[in-house]
């Protein structure tokens, strides 16, 4: 099944309030469009007679093994695509040897998904919310239950103003966001435009584990994010969720690239679709990738085996076009694969 009939699927199968949900957007949607059109401006230029011999895609990340430098990006309400929700995407990802960033916004609470998939190589996306004890708790509750790293998303001060939700206001009976559980009640997630560079020190306090930040677009923030202690960088538009007309972020990557100069790793999501796409990112200065709507299409048109599927196929299109290009590892692939057309 292609990503598109993958897409078709899940709308076929959703309700028609939460499709929309999963697959919408800012404003026009510029920003949406342009993470996806970005890529295809893009030309591979590849070498030829390279004498490249045995592929290999794996790396390591923060410590963590990972099969591909491809991650499932952290998106919310998985159960709203399959009844198992979180829980048969951290199968799947651990299936095919994927780190999976699991949402704050999950569906499944941190400690049920890892029991699940004792396998996974979890992260935890985190919104910092304005009681800090609060996010402590869950900060607390997410190492414990064993995840690696901490993926602060910083591009939400507010909730971005999507025209095309259809209706979508919150989730149905019996869902909930699980990490959000305070005693017998589940609380809101706070967006607030007051927290600044000083809250990654009080992050630090909170947790051993890596602390990544997601969500910038500017080299400047990026040499700052570095400055404050991050141990990795998300360049992110939030898939176009966010703030309509910012840039793709494929086009913003290799100044952020440049000014991080290897001093942590630095991932890219939004309008990620093929396994050209992934070379593309690494050329232009990324580390690894992160998918968030194909995941989910995968997940509501087949559930685990359908997010299986997903990344198993997008892994299998980065080893040929990799080989394609005459790479034989991720060490290979630089600047000059890439050509941008006149």
């Amino acid at each position: 099944m292609s990503r598109s009939e993958d897409r078709a699927e899940a709308e076929a199968r959703m309700d028609p309030a939460h499709f929309a949900y999963y697959a919408g957007w800012a404003g026009d949607g510029i920003t949406l469009r342009a993470n996806e059109e970005a890529f295809r401006r893009l030309q591979l230029l590849p070498r030829v007679l390279r004498g490249a011999g045995k592929l290999d895609t794996g790396l390591t990340l923060l410590g963590c093994r990972t099969a591909a430098p491809v991650l499932v990006a952290p998106t919310a309400f998985h159960r709203l695509a399959d009844p198992e929700g979180e829980r048969a995407t951290a199968r799947a990802a651990a299936t095919t040897g994927t780190i999976m960033i699991v949402s704050m916004a999950a569906t499944v609470g941190i400690e049920d998904v890892a029991a699940a998939a004792p396998e996974a190589t979890l992260w935890f996306q985190l919104y910092i919310q304005p009681d800090l004890d609060f996010t402590c708790s869950i900060v607390g509750r997410a190492e414990a239950a064993g995840c690696r790293a901490l993926v602060v998303t910083v591009d939400a001060p507010v909730r971005g103003h999507r025209d095309d939700d259809h209706g979508f206001t919150d989730l149905p009976d019996g869902l909930h966001c699980e990490n959000l559980r305070d005693g017998a009640g589940v609380r809101p997630i706070v967006m607030s435009p007051e927290f600044g560079w000083e809250h990654l020190a009080r992050l630090r306090e909170m947790t051993t584990m890596p602390i990544v930040v997601k969500g910038v677009l500017r080299p400047d923030d990026a040499r700052l994010a570095v400055d404050h202690g991050a141990d990795g960088i998300v360049v992110s538009n939030h898939g176009g969720r966010q703030l309509d007309t910012v840039p793709a972020t494929i086009e913003v990557l290799p100044g952020i690239a440049q000014a991080v100069g290897g001093a942590v790793p630095v991932l890219l999501d939004g309008g990620v679709r093929r396994g050209t796409d992934v070379v593309k990112a690494l050329a232009l200065g990324a580390d690894a990738v992160a998918v968030g709507r194909p995941v989910l299409w995968g997940l509501a048109a087949g559930g685990e085996p359908g997010v299986t599927r997903v990344l198993t196929t997008l892994r299998g299109e980065l080893e040929y076009a990799l080989t394609m290009c005459g790479c034989a590892g991720l060490g290979d692939v630089g600047p000059d694969l890439v050509r941008r057309p006149c």
